[in-house]
C-alpha cells in the first residue's frame, strides 16, 4: 500500500488532501518535529536521504518533493480528473501554477519566516538586536514587496472564479494551498478578500476535512 510519510504542520498535508480527492487507499506514517529546532526528526532519513517531507513510498519506490508526488499520483494513480488534458492551454496554465507555488511564492515565505526569527531564539543572545534589525530591513526592502507582488498576481489570476484552472478543483489548487494558507495565517491576505474566500472555500471541502482527520493537528508554522 502507498504510504505518506507525513511531518506534522508541513507541506505534506497537501498530499493527504490529494489522496482523499482521488479516493486512493493509503497509510500514514506520522513524524513529529523536534521541539527545539522545529526540523524533521532524523528518522525520516531512513525513508529518504534528505530526511524531509513530503515523501511517499509505493512498494519499492520512494518519491520526494510535493510537485513530483502530485504529478505521480494524478498521472499514474488516478483517472487524471484533477488535471486538464495535456497539450492544451488549460494544461499549460495548470503546469505553471504547479511549479509556481514552490518555485516563486514559497521561497519568499520561507525567507520571511527565517528573517522574522533573527532577533529571537535560537539566534545567540548577543546577536539578537542586530539580527532583528537585519531581518526587518530585509523584509521591508526585499521580501515584503515581492510577496505582495505575487499575491497581487494570484488575486488577478483568480479573479472572480472559484478555482485557478478551468474554474474547477485541480492539482494546481492543491499545490497552491499551503503557501496561501501560510499567507492567510500570518495576516498577509488582509487586502485580498478574494484569496481569503478561496482559502476558506478549499478548506471547507469534504476531502480537505478528511485529510485533516488522517494527518492530525495542522497549524502553519509562524502563524
Amino acid at each position: 500500500m502507498l504510504t505518506v510519510h507525513h511531518l506534522e504542520n508541513s507541506r505534506s498535508q497537501r498530499i493527504l488532501w490529494l489522496l482523499e480527492e482521488i479516493g486512493l487507499d493509503y497509510a500514514v506514517e506520522r513524524y513529529e518535529r523536534d521541539p527545539k529546532t522545529m526540523l524533521a526528526p532524523a528518522s525520516l532519513k531512513k525513508v529518504h536521504s534528505l530526511g524531509r517531507s513530503p515523501v511517499i513510498t509505493d512498494g519499492d519506490e520512494v518519491i520526494a518533493e510535493t510537485g513530483a508526488i502530485i504529478d505521480y499520483l494524478i498521472e499514474d494513480k488516478s483517472d487524471g480528473a484533477l488535471s486538464p488534458e495535456r497539450g492544451t492551454p488549460a494544461w499549460r496554465r495548470y503546469n505553471h501554477f504547479l511549479h509556481y507555488a514552490e518555485g516563486s511564492l514559497m521561497p519568499l515565505l520561507v525567507m520571511k519566516l527565517i528573517t522574522s526569527v533573527l532577533g529571537k531564539k535560537p539566534t545567540p543572545l548577543l546577536f539578537r538586536p542586530m539580527g532583528g534589525l537585519v531581518g526587518l530591513g530585509m523584509q521591508k526592502q526585499f521580501i515584503d514587496p515581492r510577496i505582495r507582488q505575487n499575491l497581487e498576481y494570484l488575486d488577478a489570476q483568480l479573479g472572480d472564479a472559484d478555482w485557478f484552472v478551468e474554474n474547477r478543483l485541480t492539482g494546481a489548487d492543491i499545490m497552491l494551498s499551503f503557501p496561501l494558507e501560510a499567507s492567510k495565517a500570518r495576516g498577509g491576505l488582509a487586502q485580498f478578500p478574494r484569496l481569503i474566500a478561496y482559502v476558506d472555500r478549499f478548506q471547507a471541502l469534504p476531502g480537505y476535512q478528511r485529510a485533516l482527520e488522517r494527518g492530525g493537528p495542522y497549524a502553519i508554522l509562524g502563524g
